[in-house]
C-alpha cells in the first residue's frame, strides 16, 4: 500500500466545437492525455508490475494502446494483442510514454484528413472502419484503460487524479 496519496488536480471534460467530428477527437484527445499522463513519471519496477492477478501493469496498459492506435488509425497488422500488454524489460516509462504520444500524433495527422466520418480507414487485407466506428472504438478502449490505470496508479504510489 503506498506511504501517501497525493491528489493531482482534476481536468475538466473538454470544450469542444458543436461537429461530432470535433466532439470524438476533442474526448479521444483528452482520454489520451489522462492516460498518458497516469503512466508518465510513475516508479519502476512497479509501473510494470502486475498488481492484479490477470496480471495487467501500468506500463503495459499504455504499451497495448499504442498498438490500438496503430491498429485503428495507421492500418498496421498486429500479432499477438496479449502481448502488447507488456512492455519490453528495456522500455523505460519515457520511451513507453514517448512511444504512445508518437503513435498519437501520427494518428491525428491520419484524422485530420478526414472530414467525412463515414469514410473508410485503410486497413489493407481487412475490412474498412469508418472513421466514426474508429474514433468511438478508442474512445470506449482509451477510457476503459484509463480507469484500470487510475486504480493501478494510485495502487503505486497513491496518486490519483486526472
Amino acid at each position: 500500500m503506498p506511504a501517501a496519496s497525493r491528489r493531482r488536480r482534476d481536468t475538466p471534460p473538454p470544450r469542444t466545437g458543436g461537429s461530432e467530428i470535433e466532439v470524438l477527437r476533442g474526448f479521444l484527445d483528452y482520454l489520451r492525455a489522462s492516460i498518458a499522463a497516469k503512466v508518465d513519471g510513475a516508479p519502476e519496477p512497479q509501473v510494470r508490475t502486475p498488481a492484479v492477478p490477470s496480471g495487467t501493469n501500468l506500463l503495459g496498459l499504455l504499451n497495448h494502446l499504442t498498438f490500438v492506435e496503430r491498429a485503428t488509425f495507421l492500418g498496421e497488422e498486429v500479432d499477438g494483442w496479449q502481448a502488447t500488454f507488456h512492455a519490453a524489460p528495456a522500455d523505460s516509462v519515457a520511451d513507453v510514454v514517448g512511444r504512445y504520444r508518437e503513435t498519437v500524433e501520427r494518428a491525428n495527422d491520419v484524422l485530420d484528413g478526414c472530414t467525412d466520418l463515414g469514410a473508410p480507414l485503410p486497413r489493407p487485407g481487412r475490412p474498412a472502419l469508418s472513421v466514426r466506428w474508429a474514433l468511438i472504438h478508442l474512445i470506449e478502449e482509451t477510457g476503459r484503460h484509463a480507469g484500470h490505470a487510475d486504480i493501478l496508479r494510485e495502487l503505486i504510489d497513491g496518486t490519483t487524479g486526472r
